[in-house]
C-alpha cells in the first residue's frame, strides 16, 4: 500500500549539534541573585510593596482568567495593577460598569462571551494592512468574526434593554460606543465569499480554479507513477515509502541493494535511508512546483484585493477591537464578582470637617436586608467577608474533587458497558474515598469574618493567638478596599459599606534586608517609617504584630506611640495586630481606639477564626499548657509569676467574652423575634386588605343585584301599565261602539232614552279616567318602593 509522509531532513554534511550542557549555579551566584531580588524589593515604594505583601498580583491573575481573549486578559491585569492611580470618581464609574455588565450577564449572558474572538490575529491583520502587507486568510476570518460578534452583541443588548425600561440609563456608559458602531456587512460578505473558515482561499476566480485543477492532476499522475515504480521493483524489501522533500515527490529506500530505477540521490543516511527522486518524476515535479507557484500567486492576488477593501474600514475595525477588549475587561470583573457571589459595595469618600467624619455615601445597587443593626454610623461594614484567595483556593479544590468523582464514575460505567474486567471493590472504595473528600471539603468551608468598625474609630487593635486569623483579617480588609476601588464587588454579604482609600499601606510578615544588613525588627521599623511618611488622612494602614521582634516592654511602648501617631493624623483607618497587652489599654484613654480579638476554642484547643468586637484578647498560654498535660507545679508556678493582676484581667476578659456571647445570643433571638413580628404584621396587613377587598366586593355585588332588580321592576311595571292602558282603551272603544249601536236603535225606535244614554256615557268616561288614574298611582307607588329599597341599602 502506498504511504505518504512529509519528512524534515538534516543534511549529513552539516555537523551534528552538541548536546545541551546543564549547568548548576554555584552557591555564590544564588546568593547574589537572592541579594539582587531583595534589593529590588527594598527599592519598591511603600504602596507598591504593600500590594506585593497583600498578594494583589494573585487577585489580578484570578480576575483576568475570566476574560475571554488574550488581549482582554492582559488589559484586565494592567488595569488592576493601576489601582493606586484610580480616583474616587473613576472608582464609581468602574463600579457602575461592573454593575451594568452583571445585569447584562443575567439578561443576555450568551452575548457577553468573548472567547470565540482571536484578538491576536485581528491585531496582526491591522498591522499587516496598515503596513502595506497582504492579509492572511486566517486574519481575514478573525476580522469577519469580530464584526459579526459586534453585530450580534448589538442585537442582544438592544433586546435586553427592552426587558427593563430603566436599564437604558444603567447601560449607557458601558454600551454606548458598541451600539453606535457601524458594521460593514458588505465587507463581511466579501471575506466570507473569498476565505473559508479554515483560512484557505476559495475558488473565486477562473484562473485560480484552473491552476488548482492542474495541481491536482499533476499530484495524481505523480502518485500513480510512484506506485508503479514501487510495484515493479524487484527487491521490495529495499523500498520503504513515498516521501515529500522540499515539495518534490521521491522514494525512500532502505537496505544495501541498489534501486531498479534511475533517479537523483537527494540525501542518504544509515538511519533515514536514501532519498531518491526518480528520473521519470523530475519533469512532473517541476511542473507541479510551477503550478503551485501559480496557485500561490493567484491566491495572493485575491487576498490583495481583499486587503484593499479592509484598508478602507481599518479605522472602524481598530476602534471595534479596542471597544471589544474594553467590554471583555469589564465582563471579566463582572464574571469574577458573580462567580464568588460578591456584593455591590457602598463606596464613599471620607470628608473631614472640624475633625468630624461625614460619609458621602452612594446608592446601593440592590435593596437589601441584613440581620446586623445598620442604623449605626459605620466607617466600615462588611458582614461575612471572605479572603478572595482563600475562597478561590477552596472553590478550585472543591471543583477538582467533584471532577475526580465524575471521572471515576464515568470510567466505571464505561468499563461495565464494554465488558472490561474491573475490580469492583477497589474501584468502589476509590470512588467512596473521593466522595468522602468532596463532603469533607464542603464542610470545611472558609470561615467568613464580620467587620463592623464604628465611625468614630480610627485605630482597631486585634489581639489573639497565633494562627487564629489575625493576619488573614488584615489582608481581607486590604484586598476588599483595593477591589472596591478598582470596580470589583466585595466578597461579603449585603450590605457592604467601605471607604475609598487613596492608598493601602501594609507591613505584614517577617521582612529582612540582606543588602542593608537589617534584622526583622529593623525591616519592620523601616517599612512603618516609610508608611508613616506617606500615609494621609484618606489612607488605610495595616500593621501586623506591631512592636514585635524586640524587648517586650520597649516594643509595647513603641507600638503604643506608633498607633497614637496614626490615630492623630496618620490615616483614616488603621488596623493593627499585636501580642502586647499594653496596647489593649489604649481604648480606655482614647476614644479613637477599639479592641477586637480572634476567638479561641479552649475545649478543642484551636481557634474558631471569628472576631469578637469590643473585647481585648486574653492570654491562653498557661491554660493551654495545663490542658496539654504540663506538670501542675510548673503551671502553678507560672500563674504565681504572672501575678494576681494578670489573673484578674484574664477573668475580667472572660466575663466580657461571656457577656458578649450572651449579648450576641440575645441579639440573635431579638432579631429572630423581630423578624417573626414583622412577618405576623405583614400577614395581618394582608388579611386586613383581603377583608376590606371582600367587603367592598360584597357591597358592589349587592348594589349591582339591587340595580338589576330595579331595572327588572321598572320593566315589569311598564309592561303592566301598557297592558292596562291598552285594555282600558279597548274597553272604552267597545263601550263607545255599544253606545253608538244603542243610539242608532233609539233613533230608529224614536224612544225618549237620550238622557239615560248620555248619563251612561258620562259614567263610562268617568270609570275610564278613574282606571287610568289608578294605573298611574300603581306605577308611582312601584317607583317609590324601588327608591326606598335603594336608599335603605
Amino acid at each position: 500500500m502506498l504511504r505518504l509522509s512529509i519528512t524534515g531532513l538534516t543534511s549529513p554534511l552539516l555537523p551534528t549539534p552538541a548536546p545541551a550542557v546543564r549547568l548548576r549555579p554555584r552557591p555564590l551566584i544564588r546568593l547574589r541573585l537572592s541579594a539582587l531580588a531583595a534589593g529590588a524589593a527594598s527599592s519598591l515604594s511603600p504602596s507598591a510593596r504593600s500590594l506585593r505583601l497583600l498578594e494583589w498580583g494573585k487577585v489580578c491573575e484570578a480576575v483576568a482568567s475570566f476574560a475571554g481573549t488574550a488581549h482582554g486578559r492582559d488589559a484586565t491585569k494592567k488595569q488592576l495593577w493601576e489601582v493606586e492611580d484610580v480616583s474616587y470618581e473613576k472608582s464609581q464609574r468602574l463600579l457602575q460598569e461592573t454593575e451594568a455588565a452583571v445585569w447584562l450577564l443575567d439578561n443576555a449572558g450568551g452575548a457577553m462571551d468573548f472567547s470565540g474572538l482571536d484578538t491576536v490575529a485581528i491585531e496582526s491583520a491591522i498591522h499587516c494592512v496598515s503596513g502595506g502587507a497582504v492579509i492572511k486568510g486566517l486574519e481575514a476570518v478573525a476580522v469577519a468574526s469580530l464584526m459579526l460578534f459586534a453585530e450580534s452583541l448589538q442585537v442582544n443588548i438592544k433586546a435586553a434593554m427592552k426587558l427593563d425600561e430603566g436599564s437604558r440609563s444603567r447601560l449607557t456608559t458601558l454600551t454606548e460606543t458598541i451600539l453606535d458602531a457601524a458594521i460593514n456587512r458588505s465587507l463581511v460578505k466579501s471575506i466570507q465569499d473569498i476565505v473559508d473558515d479554515d483560512g484557505s482561499v476559495k475558488d473565486t476566480s477562473p484562473e485560480l480554479r484552473r491552476h488548482r485543477e492542474r495541481v491536482q492532476l499533476l499530484e495524481s499522475r505523480l502518485y500513480q507513477l510512484m506506485d508503479k515504480l514501487m510495484r515493479s521493483a524487484d527487491n521490495e524489501a529495499s523500498l520503504s515509502e513515498v516521501c515529500i522533500v522540499n515539495g518534490r515527490c521521491c522514494i525512500r529506500t532502505t537496505g544495501d541493494k541498489s534501486s531498479t530505477f534511475d533517479g537523483l540521490l537527494l540525501s542518504s543516511g544509515s538511519d533515514a535511508g536514501n532519498m531518491i527522486e526518480p528520473i521519470a518524476a523530475v519533469l512532473l515535479n517541476d511542473e507541479l512546483q510551477e503550478s503551485r507557484a501559480l496557485v500561490a500567486k493567484a491566491e495572493l492576488d485575491v487576498l490583495s484585493k481583499l486587503t484593499d477593501k479592509i484598508l478602507l474600514e481599518l479605522d472602524s475595525i481598530q476602534s471595534l477591537l479596542q471597544e471589544t477588549i474594553r467590554l471583555d475587561k469589564v465582563t471579566a470583573r463582572a464574571k469574577y464578582s458573580i462567580a464568588y457571589d460578591g456584593t455591590f459595595p457602598d463606596l464613599y469618600l471620607p470628608n473631614f470637617e472640624n475633625e468630624t467624619v461625614t460619609s458621602a455615601t452612594s446608592g446601593s445597587a440592590k435593596e437589601t436586608f441584613s440581620t446586623h443593626p445598620t442604623k449605626k454610623a459605620w466607617k466600615l461594614y462588611m458582614p461575612n467577608a471572605y479572603h478572595p484567595l482563600l475562597l478561590q483556593k477552596y472553590q478550585e479544590n472543591l471543583d477538582s474533587a467533584k471532577r475526580d468523582v465524575a471521572s471515576a464514575a464515568a470510567e466505571i460505567r464505561r468499563r461495565r458497558i464494554y465488558g472490561q474486567d474491573i475490580a469492583e471493590d477497589q474501584l468502589a472504595s476509590v470512588l467512596d474515598s473521593m466522595k468522602l473528600r468532596v463532603s469533607q471539603l464542603e464542610k470545611d468551608q472558609p470561615v467568613p469574618v464580620d467587620f463592623m468598625i464604628a465611625e468614630e474609630t480610627t485605630v482597631l487593635v486585634i489581639t489573639g493567638p497565633n494562627t487564629g486569623g489575625k493576619t488573614i483579617s488584615l489582608k481581607t480588609v486590604g484586598l476588599a478596599s483595593l477591589m472596591a476601588k478598582i470596580g470589583l464587588y466585595i466578597l461579603a454579604s449585603e450590605p457592604v459599606k467601605i471607604p475609598w482609600f487613596n492608598a493601602v499601606y501594609a507591613d505584614i510578615g517577617d521582612e529582612q534586608s540582606l543588602t542593608q544588613s537589617l534584622s526583622t525588627f529593623s525591616g519592620h521599623l523601616k517599612q512603618i517609617g516609610a508608611i508613616r511618611a506617606e500615609s494621609t488622612s484618606e489612607s488605610l494602614v495595616l500593621l501586623d504584630e506591631v512592636g514585635a521582634g524586640t524587648n517586650p516592654l520597649e516594643g509595647a511602648a513603641l507600638g503604643m506611640s506608633l498607633l497614637e501617631s496614626f490615630a492623630e493624623v496618620g490615616s483614616f483607618l488603621t488596623l493593627a495586630t499585636t501580642h502586647h497587652g499594653e496596647l489593649k489599654t489604649l481604648k480606655y484613654s482614647n476614644n479613637s481606639f477599639e479592641n477586637a480579638c480572634v476567638e479561641f476554642d479552649e475545649e478543642n484547643l484551636k481557634p474558631t477564626f471569628k472576631i469578637l468586637w469590643g473585647i481585648p484578647g486574653r492570654s491562653n498560654a498557661i491554660n493551654i499548657a495545663e490542658r496539654l498535660g504540663l506538670p501542675s507545679d510548673i503551671v502553678e508556678s507560672s500563674r504565681r509569676l504572672l501575678g494576681t493582676a494578670g489573673a484578674e484581667i484574664n477573668a475580667l476578659i472572660m466575663d466580657m467574652e461571656r457577656f458578649k456571647q450572651d449579648y450576641q445570643q440575645d441579639l440573635q433571638k431579638a432579631q429572630h423575634l423581630l423578624m417573626q413580628s414583622k412577618e405576623l404584621h405583614n400577614n395581618l396587613e394582608l388579611a386586613q386588605r383581603k377583608i376590606l377587598d371582600h367587603t367592598s366586593a360584597q357591597r358592589k355585588r349587592k348594589a349591582r343585584v339591587i340595580s338589576e332588580y330595579a331595572v327588572m321592576a321598572r320593566s315589569i311595571i311598564r309592561k303592566k301599565f301598557q297592558q292596562f292602558q291598552e285594555s282600558a282603551i279597548a274597553e272604552r272603544v267597545k263601550e263607545e261602539k255599544a253606545a253608538d249601536n244603542a243610539k242608532s236603535e233609539r233613533v230608529k225606535d224614536h224612544m225618549p232614552t237620550s238622557t239615560a244614554a248620555m248619563g251612561k256615557a258620562h259614567n263610562t268616561d268617568t270609570n275610564l279616567a278613574t282606571a287610568a288614574d289608578d294605573g298611574k298611582g300603581y306605577m308611582g307607588n312601584s317607583f317609590v318602593f324601588v327608591l326606598v329599597l335603594t336608599f335603605t341599602f
